[in-house]
């Protein structure tokens, strides 16, 4: 499967959204479904955004694989805000 540029979104009521758009490999995407995902605090102090990432969440943008291409060369994979499979919650013993 190929790279895929995505739109991510959590509405976090009145404390603010988290969003991010990045670039990310369709499979782990997949895989990643259905995961928790904690931020910590990234909405101030005692905020503790964490939460199930769901297909809700995400949308694949609709550009061309060179686009993906151009904005992983120039950019890297993460373009703006937070990428979610960089904080999936891999501990364990929960």
């Amino acid at each position: 499967m190929a790279e895929k540029l995505y739109k991510f979104h959590w509405d976090c009521g009145r404390s603010g959204d988290v969003e991010g758009l990045f670039i990310a490999e369709e499979l782990d995407v997949k895989n990643a479904l259905g995961s928790e995902i904690y931020f910590g605090e990234i909405l101030g102090k005692h905020s503790e955004v964490y939460g199930s990432f769901d297909d809700d969440d995400i949308v694949t943008l609709d550009v061309s694989p060179q686009t993906v291409v151009e904005l992983r060369k120039a950019i890297g994979t993460n373009i703006s805000g937070y990428n979610p499979l960089d904080y999936l919650n891999d501990e364990e013993d929960e």
